[in-house]
């Protein structure tokens, strides 16, 4: 009787439990439950289901008034091996998917290497899928830069974290300040935050305050009546007014004089300005972003840039990383620099390596221009290390600590002759270059007389007309 009745037991828990797997699979949308819920719960259960099944098998042993014994030793054994073969077969089914797209993954050509490098250190299975999860993460950051912001040339991790700190700060009106050296492309990352804003359909006006003298500067910030000044023949609205409803750049804000800080103080924070001459407050909406290559707390410190203005512009900081803290972005800026160049050419890895070990004091501004005039020396269309400026080969292979074979080929092993006809004819190269290709005013860059730089054209086979194009 007690027997049927723990078989009945029994079959109540199984038919509990099946019917709550079905309610489970046939409303899926109902129950989203996590794998840290479900795993621990399942083998919950299983730790559940395997006492019931000892309780009831002593009880039925213990009733029958039959001694515990070997038929002990054996169920455990049974119950073991079934619960060893269902945690097996619960890892398969919750694995199987992710072992699949590891072995898928590893397939790829871009993970071959990195993954037949792992598999010949050794490395455990968890650590062999964590490697292709750290890799796929990596590449898919890659595609999203280049998909999200195409005008930006930077795969790097640096470069990445940046672009996430743009995310999350365009889609707010948050007052933006954006630091870092000449040439690290400020202009850039202030166009990307206006194209990912909310206001992208609105007027986007920039201004750099260095480029305007600072008796004019108020004139074109804030506008101006008609007779405020001497000059002032008709009214003029300003750069805010502009912008109004959108975004505007005050680029090289560290050079705007005091009192021009005060007047942008009040804009920032009241959100209206005075026009020039004019006695009516007029209110603005804009966005607004500020970019500065200086030092602005040594600014403030030395009281040359308003506190309070460094304070409220201060909200949301971007600091862009110099090119030499990137240099993995180096080849990739280069070829899109060489794809753009006025002459078609491509680089050497001796001249690579340079580039790649070069400070760029310049950052990306530099590297522009060094690509393209080298470019146009370049013969054959290779750029090697002797048609880059003498500075850049020096700095680049002191930086290595050693010369390359191809540099001791064209440094080393050549005559003193042949390596003065190769600095004579860079130099010419060089000058034409700065010119624009007019060769009298090379020839007084040079020095020398304009018939004398005509024979060394010809002497050494220059194309002058491929020069014309360049800045």
């Amino acid at each position: 009787m007690k027997k049927r009745k723990t078989k009945k037991q029994s079959l109540f828990i199984s038919n509990k439990f099946t019917q709550f797997a079905k309610k489970l699979s046939v409303d899926k949308s109902r129950y989203n439950l996590s794998l840290y819920i479900l795993i621990p719960f399942i083998f919950c259960g299983m730790s559940v289901l395997t006492g019931i099944i000892a309780v009831q098998f002593s009880r039925s042993f213990y009733v029958k008034g039959i001694e515990l014994s070997w038929e002990v030793t054996l169920g455990a054994l049974a119950v073991i091996v079934l619960v060893f073969f269902c945690g097996l077969l619960i890892t398969r089914v919750l694995l199987k998917p992710m072992e699949k797209f590891v072995k898928d993954t590893e397939k790829l050509p871009i993970f071959t290497r990195s993954m037949t490098e792992a598999k010949s250190s050794g490395v455990n299975e968890i650590d062999r899928f964590n490697l292709v999860f750290k890799e796929v993460t990596n590449l898919l950051g890659k595609v999203k830069a280049k998909e999200l912001f195409p005008e930006i040339i930077g795969q790097s991790k640096v470069i990445r974290g940046l672009f996430s700190q743009i995310l999350k700060v365009a889609s707010t009106d948050s007052t933006v300040l954006i630091m870092g050296d000449s040439g690290t492309g400020k202009e850039l990352v202030a166009t990307s935050i206006y194209n990912h804003s909310l206001r992208r359909d609105k007027p986007f006006v920039k201004l750099s305050c260095v480029a305007i003298p600072a008796g004019l500067l108020e004139s074109e910030l804030f506008g101006h009546e008609k007779g405020a000044f001497t000059g002032a023949t008709s009214q003029k609205l300003g750069k805010f007014e502009l912008a109004n409803g959108g975004t505007i750049l005050l680029d090289e804000i560290g050079d705007m004089h005091l009192e021009a800080q005060a007047k942008l103080l009040r804009v920032l924070q009241e959100k209206e300005l005075e026009r020039v001459g004019g006695t009516r407050p007029i209110k603005v909406d804009v966005r607004f972003i500020a970019a500065s290559n200086k030092d602005l707390p040594k600014m403030v410190e030395a009281g040359k840039f308003r506190e309070d203005l460094y304070y409220r512009l201060n909200a949301f900081t971007l600091i862009l990383p110099p090119l030499k803290e990137r240099r993995e972005d180096i080849p990739l800026l280069i070829d899109h620099f060489l794809e753009t160049a006025p002459k078609p050419a491509r680089i050497s890895s001796g001249a690579l390596q340079i580039f790649m070990n070069y400070s760029w004091p310049g950052n990306v501004r530099e590297l522009w221009n060094t690509v393209e005039r080298a470019a146009l020396m370049a013969e054959n269309g290779i750029i090697e290390p002797a048609n880059l400026p003498a500075n850049i080969l020096t700095s680049g292979m002191a930086w290595r600590g050693h010369i390359s074979d191809k540099d001791v080929e064209l440094h080393g092993n050549a005559s003193m002759d042949d390596q003065l006809k190769n600095l004579e004819r860079n130099m010419i190269m060089e000058a034409l270059v700065r010119a624009g290709g007019v060769q009298t005013r090379a020839s007084e860059l040079l020095g020398i007389k304009e018939r004398s730089l005509w024979h060394r054209i010809k002497k050494y086979e220059i194309d002058v007309a491929s020069l014309k194009g360049a800045r």
